[in-house]
């Protein structure tokens, strides 16, 4: 089987120098991007392959998400991505959250629309009542007064299906659906901002989230061996 490589091309530019990723013999990077002098192949490397067995673990974990009016369509298919990097059952787009039909999401989404189950809901408040008909914990991850900080030892997580609910990137979380909410998280913030982008928050709580759930079940094996 042929063993695909990245390569790495500099500028012959003494003044300029770029370094920068490439495509073997295509003619696009027989000049440099930014003074376009010619340049030289630097470097190769292997490219990327499925990840080692070894590093993948069974997913025992339940952990779904409301994404409520959430307004940017490349940060719904960067959350795509991450879930299902991550492990996340299924994705709820509410609201004014655009799906994968929109080709921005799909092109950041990078294929991850196709394996990870998700549903389109007009009413956010209405999916919220639903789900906690059937036992669902709810969690709202937003920066309120009330809301426990991630890392945190006290922090219980429980067994049982946790659905993370990701608001507006202005607004934030509804408050009918903060009002049935069984917990309100927020991320700790050291910097002079209060808030990170709504698909980086979403990765962190989450990868903390299902983290903690596989971990408290007695899976060791959510990271991988060394």
């Amino acid at each position: 089987m042929l063993e695909l490589v990245n390569q790495f091309y500099e500028c012959d530019n003494s003044e300029c120098r770029l370094r920068f990723p490439g495509s073997e013999g295509h003619p696009k990077w027989n000049r440099c991007p930014a003074c376009r002098s010619t340049t030289h192949l630097v470097a190769t490397a292997p490219a990327s392959h499925e990840i080692d067995a070894r590093m993948r673990h069974g997913n025992r974990t339940r952990v779904e998400v409301i994404l409520d009016n959430i307004r940017s369509a490349w940060n719904v298919g960067s959350i795509f991505r991450t879930a299902d990097g991550i492990g996340i059952t299924r994705l709820y787009l509410c609201g004014l959250t655009p799906t994968p039909t929109n080709s921005k999401v799909s092109k950041t989404a990078l294929g991850a629309e196709k394996s990870l189950p998700w549903e389109k809901f007009n009413n956010g408040v209405l999916l919220a009542r639903e789900l906690k008909s059937k036992e669902y914990q709810l969690w709202a991850l937003e920066g309120l007064p009330n809301a426990q900080l991630l890392f945190q030892d006290q922090l219980e997580i429980p067994l049982t299906t946790i659905v993370l609910v990701v608001g507006n990137e202005i607004s934030g979380v509804d408050p009918g659906i903060i009002e049935m909410c069984d917990k309100v998280i927020a991320i700790p913030m050291l910097g002079t901002k209060q808030s990170y982008n709504v698909a980086v928050a979403f990765g962190i709580a989450a990868s903390f989230l299902v983290y903690r759930q596989s971990f408290s079940q007695g899976s060791r094996n959510i990271l991988p061996s060394t």
